[in-house]
């Protein structure tokens, strides 16, 4: 029997009671990913990035291990929520027009203490200061770095749109409008190279483009560090107490964390290790969750059609946003059909030895999005369901 085998042997047995559709978090899987992040970040604090796993149950397990520190959040709602919840340092990793979480934020001691805003424009510092209502509280900021690789003059660029602040001396500007404007406190400087952490460098089939990825991330690895470690210079000579520099991403941990300037690493998705995270050489994960939809047809020789399972992730469109049949092994899309909204058809010789009602088990693309379609998790310990927790979305906050 394959290890992969054996998983679906386990899953089966632990989930035989349960009806399909379901989502598990296999809790061995997911510790050894965690203990794998801490390994990685070489003595560096993990921030857990929250958009990666939105269950705020194994947010708590994983922020229990030695070697992780704080959540990297994904709106100020969700933001206020944790921390109201007990949460304690919450950083957020988008800017936010949300103005009554703003008012809420100036007006309560507990929160503002535990929440950091992200900015990158003075005109967003106005926004937080028109949404006080008369709120006093100070409000923690970070600024965020533009990562992207630019390139012949600018005119190639190789990274997400975020920050339009690129530049030492610019973020050494914004830095002094934060210090400068009474209410508000800077505290740190985030940077997510998205281009190096979340862009996989072994694409099967495809040695050209996987080699050539991994000399543009070697080249950004480079340019950033050296322009991260100026940035970082220029900032603390304008605030001095800055607390914290994060980086990184679940792709880069190892990258990241050499380097002096920064002091903390931002990783998520490599707690449950999607499948996006299959094309890596610098690090291997554990799969650590899945879910699972019901055989309801059998159409024909080699095919059996299971419910729903048209779960695409965000992004640019295309099949590696798709979730991926895992087990049995050998399962593959109809080309015609593909993952459907409330069918959808599999074809492969593992089809023949399904019945009505077995369970087929998907990887999702991503990480926390899984959690957008399911109201818990059912969390796996050898062959045995030993807890039921809700996601977000089972504690009836969908928070985008």
């Amino acid at each position: 029997m394959t290890p992969r085998a054996a998983d679906r042997a386990r899953y089966d047995r632990a989930t035989a009671h349960l009806d399909a559709p379901v989502a598990i978090v296999d809790l061995e899987a997911f510790d050894a990913n965690a203990a794998d992040l801490v390994r990685r970040a070489g003595g560096k604090p993990v921030r857990v990035a929250s958009k990666s796993v939105r269950c705020r149950a194994l947010l708590e397990r994983v922020l229990a291990r030695e070697g992780f520190a704080g959540i990297m959040s994904f709106t100020l709602d969700e933001s206020l929520w944790l921390a109201r919840a007990g949460f304690e340092d919450v950083l957020l990793a988008y800017p936010s027009a949300d103005r009554s979480g703003f008012g809420e934020l100036a007006h309560d001691p507990k929160l503002a203490a535990a929440v950091t805003v992200m900015v990158d424009d003075v005109a967003q510092l106005d926004l937080i200061d028109a949404s006080r209502a008369g709120g006093t509280e100070e409000v923690r900021v970070c600024l965020e770095l533009d990562t992207a690789l630019s390139l012949l003059g600018g005119r190639v660029r190789i990274g997400a749109r975020r920050s339009p602040l690129r530049e030492p001396a610019e973020l050494a500007e914004l830095a002094r409008s934060v210090v400068r404007r009474p209410g508000f406190r800077l505290v740190g400087i985030m940077a997510y190279e998205g281009h190096v952490a979340g862009v996989g460098d072994a694409v099967a089939g495809r040695p050209l483009r996987s080699r050539a990825i991994r000399l543009m991330q070697s080249a950004a690895r480079r340019e950033l560090a050296e322009r991260r470690a100026a940035v970082v210079r220029a900032v603390r000579a304008v605030a001095p107490d800055l607390e914290f520099v994060n980086g990184g991403g679940t792709g880069s941990v190892q990258h990241t964390a050499a380097e002096d300037a920064v002091t903390e690493i931002a990783a998520g998705s490599g707690l449950f290790v999607p499948r996006l995270f299959d094309n890596y050489t610098s690090f291997s994960g554990r799969p650590a969750a899945l879910f699972a939809q019901p055989v309801v047809r059998r159409p024909g020789v080699g095919v059996v059609t299971v419910l729903g399972g048209g779960y695409p992730a965000s992004g640019v469109a295309g099949p590696d946003r798709l979730p991926v049949p895992y087990l049995p092994e050998g399962l593959r899309y109809d080309p015609q059909e593909g993952p459907g909204e409330v069918q959808t058809p599999l074809l492969g010789s593992p089809a023949d030895d399904l019945r009505i009602g077995d369970k087929v088990w998907f990887r999702h693309a991503k990480a926390g999005e899984l959690c957008e379609r399911f109201e818990n998790l059912r969390l796996v310990e050898g062959d045995r369901v030993t807890a039921t927790v809700p996601t977000y979305r089972g504690e009836g906050m969908t928070f985008l």
